[in-house]
């Protein structure tokens, strides 16, 4: 059975740094906001390009504060893509401001730029576009409407760690980047963890505030904040962590592009080539008809994933955004048809070709049963 994500093999290799950081975190006797967080934040804000980095405990919480930093507030309308995990919704209707979806493009499967102008009304606020898979959002009509009507721009990088637009990274390019460091992420913590970056010192200082109960120092609350602050257990084992990030993006890059050759004419569909965008596959999808039935035929041998089997305007708990089915056909589509395969760091050239020829064999008996229907 080739597993659809194996953790077990970057944890394995740094087993020893691992536990020698955990170790030192509680041999320290202090477990929240140390100078591991310090550490991590430089670091993680040089990788991404920025100057600021802020540490909070979820990529949720990373969003939320994001979008209060930038001024979001009750009445406001913040724009994103039904595409996405409920995360990105569900933190707007925290800052209690209304989420307006726009569908995304059948090609590259991220926000349709074409579709902004029109979802953009008085009220208002910011533009939330989702790096899905890893693969950026189409950044630069994104961010040239946005300037034309002074809007925030929120990147949620939460998959997209590493991931370039014209030598920027995920996370630098829009005016606040979010990212999550759940497990299975590109990078990933041994539990949850999330970061804001961006190059204004003043949302950096208004999210740092706010992670910390609004405290500008001890027990000086100046304003209502949150318990949002990653632990420092987290952002050592994230320090041990992140100088491998670039290797084992390599490793994904590897393994995408001989699926791509390798499904060339399997009958799948494969989204856009990602032109000027550095894709760094947090998830490795295809697109098939019959996909539920592909999926269980290849269960025994082969471990997939459905990222995600309903977008967010037709999940029961978002029924009062308003939307209905048909709303948004492309994000629909994607929704009924995308099948994730197995993509991790370490996958051998070996487990990328089976998955390929697994689910080549599955695809050729489903044509030959039509055809023989037909």
């Amino acid at each position: 059975m080739i597993p659809f994500l194996d953790l077990k093999l970057q944890h394995g290799a740094l087993e020893p740094e691992l536990a020698e950081a955990a170790r030192r975190v509680i041999a320290s006797g202090q477990f929240v906001l140390g100078e591991h967080n310090a550490a991590f934040e430089a670091a993680f804000a040089a990788f991404c390009g920025c100057p600021h980095a802020v540490t909070v405990n979820t990529g949720t919480s990373a969003l939320h504060l994001a979008l209060l930093a930038a001024g979001v507030r009750p009445g406001d309308e913040v724009i994103t893509t039904p595409s996405t995990f409920v995360a990105t919704v569900a933190a707007i209707q925290y800052a209690g401001a209304t989420a307006r979806l726009v569908d995304i493009d059948p090609e590259t499967w991220t926000m349709n730029p074409a579709l902004l102008e029109a979802a953009i009304t008085p009220r208002t606020k910011a533009i939330v576009p989702v790096h899905l898979h890893g693969r950026l959002a189409d950044m630069a009509p994104i961010m040239a409407i946005a300037r034309a009507h002074d809007l925030t721009v929120i990147e949620d990088a939460a998959q997209a760690h590493g991931a370039e637009l014209d030598g920027r990274r995920a996370g630098a390019i829009g005016d606040i980047g979010c990212f999550s460091f759940y497990p299975g992420k590109n990078l990933g913590a041994c539990g949850e963890g999330g970061a804001v970056t961006t190059h204004r010192a003043d949302l950096a200082a208004r999210v740092r505030l706010l992670r910390d109960w609004g405290q500008e120092r001890k027990y000086l609350h100046v304003e209502k904040g949150f318990n949002y602050r990653l632990d420092e257990l987290q952002a050592a084992l994230l320090n041990v962590k992140l100088p491998h990030l670039q290797s084992w993006t390599q490793m994904r890059r590897h393994a995408a592009a001989r699926y791509d050759r390798n499904l060339a004419g399997a009958g799948v569909q494969q989204p856009a080539p990602p032109r000027g965008r550095n894709h760094v596959y947090h998830v490795y999808a295809v697109r098939v008809s019959d996909r539920d039935t592909v999926r269980a035929k290849l269960a025994p041998d082969v471990g997939t994933n459905i990222h995600y089997p309903i977008p967010v305007h037709l999940q029961p708990a978002y029924a009062d955004l308003g939307y209905g089915r048909g709303d948004f056909p492309a994000s629909e589509l994607l929704a009924d048809e995308t099948l994730s395969l197995p993509m991790f760091p370490g996958i051998t050239d070996e487990q990328v070709d089976a998955v390929c020829d697994a689910l080549r064999d599955v695809c050729k008996a489903r044509s030959s049963l039509h055809g023989k229907a037909a």
